[in-house]
């Protein structure tokens, strides 16, 4: 099945400065975060993305851009950009726009730590409702573009923190209690591939490593003759003993 880029945006002032910016609007990158997701831009250049789905949100919006700004594997424009509600940040309710460090003397935040999954923000939605809006999107949206560019194809979804590790915790099989063990860095990418069986989390908060394992394989010689010739893409098996990496 494809590959699944998981991007987080990059950094904003409401991350440095310690406030809970939720689905403020107007909150846009910041001078670190524009240079991190303009890196990012280019680490993922190599890669031959068919699809960019993103929050409607400003930070997520101007990161998205970034990505589509610069080519694709040799000069090929990217594609129009899609804007999904149901990657949009967890609708905080009342604790919108309120510091951390007040947050944390609420009665809630005990919850929010280790119970997540009981937690449902005062004025917003619940992180259950989160998890599965974000799962709805990535899910039905991967076989779409399975269907339209095939098992090998790579897309991308740009969110945030909270989303993404929603997603990642689903893919990794840990319950929505122990998604704040895992750990979603300003413009990091995390990778997933659903198979029929199990999704396998490839990758989780890089904000670094090489994108080359992450290219689709290259087509046969005799593909012309053989459309209908097995895929490449990996089985829902683990490969026991670790296999020899790279993800396919």
């Amino acid at each position: 099945m494809p590959v699944l880029l998981l991007v987080r945006h990059g950094r904003t002032a409401a991350n440095t400065g310690g406030v809970l910016a939720g689905r403020t609007p107007g909150v846009t990158l910041d001078d670190t975060g524009r240079a991190q997701v303009s890196a990012l831009a280019q680490r993922l250049a190599p890669l031959p993305l068919v699809r960019v789905v993103s929050s409607p949100l400003q930070r997520c919006q101007e990161t998205a851009a970034a990505l589509l700004d610069v080519a694709g594997p040799d000069g090929a424009p990217r594609p129009e950009l899609v804007t999904d509600e149901g990657l949009s940040e967890c609708d905080y309710g009342d604790w919108t726009g309120r510091p951390i460090a007040e947050l944390t003397k609420e009665p809630l935040w005990g919850a929010v730590q280790a119970h997540p999954s009981s937690v449902v923000f005062p004025g917003g939605e619940s992180m259950r409702q989160m998890q599965q809006r974000a799962l709805d999107v990535v899910r039905r949206t991967d076989a779409e573009v399975a269907a339209a560019h095939g098992p090998d194809a790579v897309w991308a979804a740009v969110s945030h923190g909270d989303v993404i590790k929603a997603v990642l915790a689903d893919a990794l099989g840990v319950h929505l209690d122990g998604f704040q063990r895992i750990v979603v860095d300003p413009a990091s990418v995390s990778v997933v591939r659903y198979t029929p069986l199990r999704p396998f989390a490839v990758r989780t908060n890089d904000t670094g490593g090489d994108v080359s394992t992450l290219l689709p394989p290259p087509p046969k010689a005799d593909a012309e003759d053989q459309p209908s010739a097995p895929s490449s893409s990996p089985s829902s098996d683990a490969v026991i003993g670790g296999g020899a990496g790279g993800g396919r």
